[in-house]
């Protein structure tokens, strides 16, 4: 399991109202995340040709946050087996972060998603902000970041949850009508 920040109706950060996103490093340095439910209307192929025959063919470019948007990072998801290439690092058991300016690899790989920019937080700083109800940090997987309608994802994600926190997916897109 990966963990994930989801964000709470009253962030009011446009960058990520309605957001879920995928903790990918947490340490004494800060956190690093990428938004996992933000497509753009760009096709991975006009970015990074050299990808072009992965499991990512025909995918687009997500939003992986509002930090160096002029550079990309993959999540790749393999098969629990695999020894990760050198190139990659691990963020669950299936998931790892690939570094796109190495070589295309296949072996093992079943499906990866590519992410322009990042969400960072210094050290303290999502703490903070977790403190004051911006984000909740739920449990999440491959299927949260693979998941083929990442348009209600966040509704989903929340609605899984247990206890009053299922009920913040009923939160209206109109504050007027909550």
């Amino acid at each position: 399991m990966g963990a994930l920040l989801v964000s709470a109706p009253v962030l009011n950060d446009p960058n990520f109202t309605r957001t879920v996103l995928l903790i990918l490093e947490h340490d004494e340095s800060g956190t690093f995340a990428v938004v996992i439910n933000q497509p753009s209307d760009t096709q991975v192929e006009s970015v990074l040709p050299e990808w072009e025959h992965s499991p990512i063919a025909g995918d687009v470019l997500y939003i992986g946050g509002p930090v160096a948007e002029d550079s990309a990072l993959g999540i790749g998801l393999f098969d629990r087996r695999t020894q990760l290439p050198e190139s990659a690092r691990a963020v669950t058991a299936e998931l790892g972060v690939i570094d796109l300016d190495e070589e295309p690899f296949m072996q093992g790989l079943s499906a990866i998603r590519i992410y322009a920019g990042y969400a960072g937080w210094e050290l303290g700083q999502l703490d903070d902000e977790i403190d004051q109800g911006a984000w909740y940090v739920v449990d999440g997987g491959p299927d949260d970041v693979f998941d083929p309608d990442p348009n209600t994802l966040w509704r989903r994600v929340l609605k899984r949850q247990p206890g009053e926190l299922s009920f913040v997916a009923t939160h209206s897109d109109d504050p007027t009508l909550n």
